[in-house]
């Protein structure tokens, strides 16, 4: 009632307004006339009649009655049909009655002017029709009607130079605006940039030419009579300007209708091709990892040092190459899938559940398992290479000490077998009594050797030498030698204890010689063998001790050639006793197999190899300093990126506890990111300095904490945290720009998300999400009504039923308490404008009135209308409208 009350008072000012004018202007009676008299045809003409005089023809109040019906739709009550002028007053009483009913006041209009043919009241009904009818639906930010009608006007013609809409007379009097009011809704019907300010008549016939012909407007105007008027005739403008309204509100209707269903089609096509790109993503990366990572858990041994080796170089090359790309991969595939779900909730749409083990979580657990089998993987190679390396040691030094025994017991056996001492003499017996003695000395002295032996043996098949059975064969041949020898040796003691009796000279020069050159002779085969022995040492510390234990070794050398003069002093001896009562000088000595000339030739070994000791330890010393170079530039390194990773990290931690807008925190961030680029030259350092030390056979460093794989993991935890914060922080970013959100609401929603987030973890407890609430103004009391609320709200925010509420689901809950977004409601009502107020439309409609891309996809989706008054090719807007915000079947 109070929208008809307002615009009664409207058309009663405008009345007032012509009341007030007293007799019309001659000129201004003429325009009012003619325009009028067009006006009413144009609707008498849809009833297959038209006036010719205007107060002459609604004298009757036949056509008067007979135009309310056509403008309004409505049944007038039955006219009088007699001619006398009770009849025409009772006819035309019947229309005033009608507009009257349609909240009009009629100021000094009677139906006796009306039928005398009194051409000022003719008029003023008109016009009260015209206003009623015509403008009174005009209706712009609660202004009155002929308000509204100029405000419509300016806006549609802001743009357009030389026109500037102030009243509905002198500003319509050059044409312009009448041309422009065209050009802004058919611009294909008048090129406005020929039409000219100084040719009005011109551009008057121009545009009403262009709107009877085109737009279906009657010539309502005279172009010469606007152009010679003074002041045209406002209410002759008015109508006509009317005409322009309602023929373009209908266009203008439409396609706010097409925008409306153009923009909900690109979200959903934009969000269609988002999933298709996460599903792509996803497959291609788990079937990389499920590739990948059955050769990083594959752990069978490689038999050579040189084979490792190149699976390491593998390995570097998967680290360096293959995996960025795909760590990249995957923070693209999570930042799509966060996108995704963010314009999801924006657009009122279901959330995204990707195929089955492609979710986030399983991406991420996969990823996970790939990088649990990588670290495992590394430290899997770098201690066979260990390994690999102390069996090569061992090898060399078990064949080394293997050539050494079966060299001294080259013989032995043959030797111990030998029943020789049936052939002897008392002294040759005796003899060979005392020299199997000094065989038995210098069998124990061995009996170490074998011991080691066999302990090198034990402890290459502990670490899965390749070459066991070689090995194994040979050991067990030196054992078995080395039983029988015992054996051989207890058998050949026994035998000459029985001829014992024999053995009654002997010699105390050769006896003294024996004992003296046995220990000494062994001495020397143990020096040789030390001097000659394989190492291996990985720190200066351990070089450091064989030095001086090599130093002490040749402190000794004194003693030990004092000992080899005094022997040899005992040769000399005895050859001078035998030329001295001409003995003979080939007489072999019975107690030793030892030869003078066999320990010379051993100490002038001796005295050989300490040189070449020398420069094999120095050699040794050279390399593990620098080993110890190389430790100390990849720890300076190491030590100064570390702490500027866990400086950055823990910066981007704290973001969002600091003071700023998102865009400033975003700003940061994107900083941050900068930082990592130009950073990342420091990381591939770091990398050649670690494949130095890894070559170099450096397995522990004591300069640094941080090892190259603490510091890989730390780098890519980095470059992870900021794209995820990044991603969100973008997402809330589109969350407040899409719904309108101003800086300080997202400010106060951050604000207030963090003061009740006590464990700091990014998550609201039920409790602390229904504290924050209360404190942004809900109303939410202890009663079972207020529960029930907060139940209702929980399912909301926590649909999944987690037990927490996250920032995005609460700023989700806070913009739809404060925005508002499409629903399709709204898109089933765009639909049935654009179908013309059918339950149903056709393909030809859409391809009419949407862009080809959203016309077939439309075409696609929907299904045909089944109803009762279906025509052929009808399709169902309605379920289509639905199925866009319910149940995602994409």
């Amino acid at each position: 009632m109070s929208y008809y009350r307002r615009k009664s008072e409207d058309i009663a000012d405008v009345d007032g307004e012509y009341e007030r004018e007293g007799l019309l202007d001659p000129a201004w009676e003429k325009q009012q006339k003619k325009t009028f008299t067009a006006w009413c045809n144009s609707h008498l003409r849809k009833a297959g009649t038209q006036i010719e005089t205007i107060e002459e023809d609604f004298r009757n109040g036949l056509k008067l009655m007979l135009l309310l019906e056509v403008i309004s739709g409505e049944q007038l009550p039955k006219p009088d049909r007699g001619k006398m002028r009770f009849h025409k007053i009772a006819n035309v009483n019947k229309a005033l009655d009608f507009i009257e009913g349609k909240g009009v006041k009629l100021v000094s209009i009677g139906a006796e002017e009306i039928v005398d043919g009194n051409l000022k009241m003719t008029l003023g009904m008109i016009w009260t029709i015209i206003l009623r009818f015509a403008i009174q639906d005009i209706s712009v930010e609660e202004m009155t009607a002929k308000e509204g009608l100029l405000l419509w006007c300016q806006r549609k013609t802001a743009p357009y130079k030389n026109v500037n809409v102030q009243n509905f007379h002198h500003s319509f009097k050059d044409g312009l605006a009448f041309c422009a009011l065209i050009h802004r809704h058919r611009p294909e019907l008048i090129d406005y940039n020929r039409l000219s300010k100084d040719n009005p008549l011109e551009n008057l016939n121009t545009a009403f030419n262009v709107a009877e012909r085109y737009l279906d407007i009657p010539r309502m105007l005279d172009a010469e009579d606007m152009v010679q008027s003074v002041k045209p005739d406002e209410h002759s403008v008015m109508a006509y300007v009317s005409s322009y309204y309602h023929a373009f509100s209908g266009a203008q209707q439409a396609e706010t209708a097409a925008n409306r269903i153009c923009k909900v089609l690109k979200i959903n096509q934009d969000n269609e091709r988002l999933m298709e790109e996460y599903e792509k993503l996803s497959s291609d990366l788990l079937e990389w990892i499920a590739k990948t990572r059955p050769w990083l858990e594959n752990r069978t041994s490689i038999s050579t040092l040189a084979g490792t080796q190149q699976k390491l170089e593998e390995f570097r090359d998967y680290r360096s190459r293959h995996k960025p790309p795909r760590l990249e991969q995957k923070g693209k595939l999570e930042t799509t899938f966060n996108t995704l779900q963010t314009r999801l909730r924006l657009g009122n749409r279901p959330a995204y559940l990707p195929t089955e083990g492609k979710l986030v979580q399983d991406i991420a657990a996969a990823w996970k398992g790939l990088e649990n089998a990588e670290k495992g993987f590394e430290e899997w190679l770098l201690s066979e290479l260990q390994r690999l390396q102390r069996l090569d040691h061992l090898a060399k030094k078990f064949k080394n000490k293997c050539d050494i025994h079966e060299d001294w017991t080259s013989g032995k056996e043959k030797a111990l077998a030998d029943p020789d001492y049936k052939r002897c003499r008392l002294n040759e017996v005796r003899a060979l009594k005392k020299k199997h003695e000094a065989f038995e000395s210098d069998l124990a002295a061995h009996q170490e050797r074998v011991e080691q032996i066999a302990d090198i043996a034990h402890e290459l098949n502990d670490l899965g030498y390749y070459d066991l059975t070689t090995t194994n064969a040979r050991c067990r041949a030196i054992c078995d030698q080395w039983k029988r020898l015992g054996d051989l040796t207890e058998q050949r003691t026994a035998a000459l204890e029985e001829a014992e009796k024999v053995l009654e000279r002997i010699d105390q020069l050769h006896l003294q010689f024996a004992k003296r050159a046995a220990p000494f002779n062994n001495w020397l085969d143990g020096a040789c063998e030390d001097l000659a022995d394989i190492f291996i040492v990985h720190t200066i510390a351990e070089i450091q001790g064989l030095m001086d234990a090599h130093n002490q070794f040749k402190s000794t050398l004194g003693d030990a050639d004092d000992e080899f003069k005094a022997i040899i002093r005992l040769i000399h001896e005895v050859d001078r006793i035998c030329k001295q009562y001409h003995l003979s000088g080939d007489m072999e000595n019975p107690y030793t197999t030892v030869q003078p000339q066999e320990l010379a030739r051993k100490w002038d070994d001796v005295r050989q190899l300490i040189p070449k000791r020398d420069a094999t330890l120095q050699a040794e010393v050279v390399r593990q300093e620098n080993n110890e170079r190389l430790r100390h530039l990849f720890a300076q390194k190491a030590n100064v990126i570390g702490q500027w990773i866990e400086t950055r990290l823990d910066l981007v931690a704290s973001l969002g506890l600091q003071r700023g807008t998102l865009d400033d925190q975003l700003g940061r961030l994107r900083s941050i990111d900068k930082e990592l680029s130009a950073y990342r030259h420091n990381m591939d350092d770091l990398e050649s300095y670690n494949q130095d030390v890894q070559e170099a056979m450096i397995f522990e460093n004591r300069h640094t904490p941080y090892s190259m794989e603490t510091l890989r993991i730390g780098w890519e935890q980095l470059i992870t945290s900021v794209a995820r914060n990044t991603n969100e922080l973008e997402n809330q970013i589109l969350t407040r720009d899409s719904k309108g959100i101003s800086n300080e609401q997202m400010d106060e929603f951050r604000k207030s998300f963090l003061h009740f987030d006590r464990s700091k973890n990014k998550r609201l407890e039920p409790k602390e999400f229904k504290a924050c609430l209360i404190s942004l103004g809900y109303s939410i009391r202890d009663d079972k009504q207020s529960e029930a609320d907060f139940r209702r709200i929980m399912s909301v925010v926590d649909p999944n039923h987690q037990g927490y509420v996250s920032f995005d689901a609460f700023l989700d809950f806070m913009t739809r308490e404060t925005t508002d977004t499409d629903t399709a409601e709204q898109v089933m009502q765009s639909f049935k404008i654009l179908a013309g107020d059918k339950p149903y439309i056709t393909a030809h409609i859409l391809r009419q009135e949407l862009p080809p891309e959203q016309a077939e996809y439309c075409i696609r989706r929907m299904v045909p209308y089944k109803g009762r008054d279906a025509v052929p090719g009808a399709l169902d807007y309605t379920s289509f409208s639905t199925a866009l915000y319910g149940e995602s079947d994409l």
